[in-house]
């Protein structure tokens, strides 16, 4: 017989009805699958199902599909904070414990948390924990500058803010480059920036090079649409300005505009920029 996998899905065959639903068998024994997950199933047929432990630590089996299962990462939302540590929204009718002892960052209600699901090899209990780092692959031949990626922002540095790209390798997303707020727990696109000689990888929320120059070019003149043609941004405008109105950097639109006024599809005054 095949050894259950707890917090994980495992294919299990029905052995015998029961009031409260159907039960399976695994190598563990016997585990419930409650009726409402039941439907047509009969005995001797198999099923998939996702298994993990109640609050009495005994054996469930569930048809329903959590946001993660035991070795994959997600950001969770947190739903409350106990004595015992935190209870993450799992997407299944039980919650998912984030004890104290395995939080990278304190955490509170209503926060996003970054975390690896586990299960406890010395309990069989399914956890989370936010200490991600000795989960994250070292090697990133898989990744090409330029690459889109999925960005899970997990911890910040007085750099910036530590990145899980696409729920597996570690990247760098720099404050200085940032044109929007971030917190803990967001998942973002963005774009591998640089992959350094040691490994280490600087990532982007924008698109490097021509792409990247056209990404802006095409976000300043959506801008002057929107705005009935005119925009008061110059040279000698603020860069925090232009930052959090067009969520580029200064540089970005200098080289934007400067395009555009080329193509003399902009005039550049003193007070700004506007379509011609």
């Amino acid at each position: 017989m095949t050894n259950l996998n707890i917090g994980e899905y495992n294919e299990l065959e029905a052995t015998r009805e029961s009031p409260h639903g159907m039960y399976l068998q695994s190598s563990k024994g016997e585990i419930l699958l409650p009726n409402r997950y039941v439907g047509e199933l009969k005995p001797g047929q198999t099923i998939k199902v996702f298994v993990y432990t109640d609050s009495e630590d005994r054996l469930v089996a569930i048809t329903d599909q959590p946001k993660a299962i035991a070795g994959e990462f997600a950001s969770l939302l947190v739903k409350d904070v106990t004595t015992i540590g935190a209870f993450l929204d799992w997407g299944i009718n039980k919650d998912l414990l984030l004890p104290y002892r395995e939080q990278l960052n304190p955490v509170r209600a209503g926060d996003h948390v970054v975390v690896r699901v586990i299960t406890d090899p010395k309990t069989d209990r399914v956890i989370a924990i936010s200490k991600i780092q000795a989960f994250i692959h070292k090697e990133v031949e898989a990744l090409e500058e330029g690459q889109e990626a999925e960005l899970m922002v997990y911890d910040q540095t007085p750099l910036g803010y530590k990145v899980l790209i696409n729920r597996k390798y570690e990247g760098l997303l720099y404050k200085n480059e940032l044109f929007e707020p971030l917190q803990l727990g967001d998942v973002k696109n963005g774009f591998i920036k640089k992959i350094r000689a040691d490994g280490k990888v600087d990532v982007s929320l924008q698109q490097q090079g021509v792409k990247g120059m056209k990404d802006a070019r095409t976000t300043l003149l959506e801008a002057l649409h929107t705005a009935g043609g005119f925009l008061p941004y110059h040279d000698k405008s603020d860069p925090d300005e232009i930052q959090a109105s067009l969520h580029m950097s200064k540089k970005a639109f200098k080289k934007a505009s400067g395009n555009l006024f080329r193509e003399k599809k902009i005039k550049i005054s003193e007070n700004g920029i506007q379509l011609l």
